[in-house]
């Protein structure tokens, strides 16, 4: 069914989702994207499954947005969108601001809602949109070799569009990881309260199903309200009010990057970061 990602459903309801472009280290074009959600909605629809289990095939976990994608517009009128924004080829800020709002922003928020508990398993490199994919899980195992980090302050851009980072990383840490554009290791995402374990990268798959099984063991319902309360226990501090700031002013920085560059980001430190994501 999918070209970019694999969906299995294990033992004891459980169902996996794997990223599957290792040979650009899982970066997200728009068909990825779209395949995920899919994938998502299909073990939310499912009775059988209990806890969704994302993770990603190769040494990456993901290389972050698809920087090489053609056609970023067009390529949306082959999917049926799931938001309520519309007119992806509008001129200006418009269009631009309509994808990223569907695809990003959009698609992160209804990841972090999804009813059932999620768990994320990363490995090697997390890259600026690759957050966008673990930040919305419930829980994030990592292995040892993991390596956060969020690049696009080098792009002219003020952070990727789900704008997490303080909530993940409290306001200073994640200042330091924008301002500078250096990862943090597994360990210290851990030290943080990001991550809730770091194991060897070879028991990284074993060690987050075994806590998949612990979660599944119990009352369905009980999990899906649980989920609930805390959600909005941290919705309640702010946390959409100040995502939706952020997400405009990142629109701001494509609409400066524009009239400046000609292009929605910074070119002077884009190419650094295309050349820094090729496989290695």
């Amino acid at each position: 069914m999918y070209q970019t990602i694999v969906y299995e459903e294990l033992e004891n309801s459980i169902a996996r989702i794997s990223l599957n472009r290792p040979e650009s280290r899982n970066a997200q074009d728009t068909t990825l994207l779209y395949e995920l959600n899919d994938a998502f909605d299909r073990a939310v629809k499912s009775d059988d499954i209990a806890v969704i289990i994302l993770a990603a095939l190769g040494p990456h976990f993901s290389s972050g947005h698809d920087l090489r994608e053609p056609d970023l517009m067009g390529k949306l009128g082959e999917f049926r969108t799931v938001g309520t924004w519309a007119q992806f080829s509008a001129g200006g800020a418009e269009g631009w601001m309509a994808r990223e709002q569907e695809l990003y922003r959009g698609f992160s928020e209804r990841w972090r809602n999804i009813s059932k508990p999620t768990i994320a398993a990363v490995q090697g490199k997390c890259i600026a949109g690759g957050l966008m994919l673990v930040w919305p899980c419930d829980l994030i195992v990592a292995a040892d070799d993991a390596q956060f980090l969020d690049n696009t302050v080098a792009m002219g851009m003020c952070g990727v569009e789900w704008f997490a980072h303080p909530w993940e990383l409290g306001p200073r840490k994640a200042k330091e990881l924008l301002f500078t554009a250096e990862g943090i290791s597994a360990v210290e995402a851990h030290r943080l309260g990001m991550v809730n374990h770091v194991v060897d990268v070879a028991e990284l798959q074993t060690f987050t199903l075994d806590l998949a099984r612990k979660i599944a063991s119990k009352p369905r319902f009980a999990l899906k309200l649980t989920k609930e309360s805390v959600n909005a226990a941290q919705d309640a501090m702010g946390r959409v009010s100040a995502m939706q700031t952020a997400f405009a002013l990142h629109q701001l920085g494509h609409s400066h990057n524009m009239q400046v560059h000609g292009l929605p980001i910074d070119p002077s430190g884009a190419g650094k970061i295309v050349q820094a994501k090729k496989p290695e």
